[in-house]
């Protein structure tokens, strides 16, 4: 490899890594202004024109503020876990393709971190490694609500981590392949001369089970039992301030982020559109706003449903996930088999 193929290479990798926290920014403010609306209040608007500075004055003053560390804490694991959850999140999004090939100096160039065959399967390593994070921070911090956060976190994250994985299956079945820009070379086309041939007409149960399985991976409402005021004051990360807070606060905002354009990619056709073949610099900007676009709305589904829905009862989640979504899991495999075969056999 020349030196145009490293920097090629390190920029598909580092430029993800570094976009994503600072689309958190936004994406913070973002929520509040919609929490706000539905709950028809003004949210923030004192700190800049229409409050777009809140989000920064916040990073500033995490930045500002005095660590507060348990004396009997286990200070490695509990400088370790924040770190690790951040670097699960934004290593997740490494094999993602967001948008189509770019051609640099007489290259071409796609545009993901890391195209490799097991995508999918990558995807879930980089997820279940977030498990840790959570558990070394409720065990670490020597606090008994935090320990019980880490605790019922890595209970649901397994539990709902089946039923995901499993919905997945049915997309896996129907491309032949692990590696996701497969995944979205198979939902070209249409069906009808109208339809996309995205995978959430076919299989639109896999893709609830496996949208409504990131909720409760990314620890959010009506999911968010981890970390449960009511009961937990905040739960694993009762201990933390400052920016190892801040660290937590991102990694769940990015997680939010790259389920959004892990569900876009493997049921909504990714960066592609219905007869639309990026070409030039003009067609790879279009499938990236494309990308973002798909992302976007799901990750304002998520915002919409924080501020809609109540928790759940910590027995109702876990009945949820093993008695609901992993039957209806398996159901969906089979009927995405039954497809295959019949499309073999025709």
């Amino acid at each position: 490899m020349n030196l145009i193929d490293w920097v090629i290479l390190v920029a598909r990798v580092a430029l993800p890594a570094m976009i994503l926290p600072a689309i958190v920014i936004p994406l913070v403010w973002y929520e509040r202004r919609v929490a706000a609306f539905i709950q028809d209040r003004p949210g923030p608007n004192r700190v800049g024109p229409f409050g777009l500075l809140q989000s920064p004055a916040d990073i500033l003053k995490l930045f500002m503020k005095e660590e507060v560390i348990p004396s009997q804490s286990d200070r490695f694991l509990f400088y370790l876990a924040p770190g690790l959850a951040v670097f699960s999140a934004l290593a997740t999004f490494a094999v993602i393709p967001y948008g189509g090939t770019l051609t640099i100096a007489g290259k071409d160039v796609p545009l993901l971190g890391a195209d490799i065959s097991i995508g999918v399967l990558y995807v879930f390593a980089m997820t279940s490694l977030s498990v840790y994070a959570l558990v070394l921070a409720g065990w670490s911090s020597n606090n008994k609500f935090s320990l019980m956060g880490g605790i019922r976190s890595s209970a649901q994250l397994i539990s709902y981590e089946l039923a995901m994985t499993t919905a997945a299956g049915g997309v896996i079945l129907s491309a032949g392949s692990f590696k996701l820009a497969d995944i979205i070379a198979a939902q070209q086309g249409t069906w009808l001369g109208f339809i996309p041939r995205w995978n959430v007409f076919p299989q639109i149960l896999g893709f609830l089970i496996f949208f409504i399985a990131t909720f409760a991976e990314t620890n959010r409402l009506p999911f968010d039992l981890p970390e449960a005021e009511a009961e937990l004051v905040a739960g694993y990360h009762t201990e933390y301030s400052a920016m190892h807070f801040g660290s937590f606060f991102l990694a769940e905002y990015v997680n939010v982020i790259v389920s959004s354009a892990l569900t876009a990619t493997l049921y909504l056709g990714g960066w592609s559109l219905p007869g639309f073949h990026p070409h030039g610099v003009l067609g790879v900007l279009l499938s990236l706003l494309v990308f973002a676009a798909k992302t976007g709305f799901l990750v304002s589904v998520f915002v919409w449903v924080r501020w809609t829905l109540p928790r759940f009862r910590y027995d109702q989640l876990m009945a949820l996930g093993w008695k609901v979504f992993l039957p209806l899991a398996l159901v969906n495999l089979f009927w995405a088999a039954a497809l295959e075969m019949w499309k073999a056999a025709r």
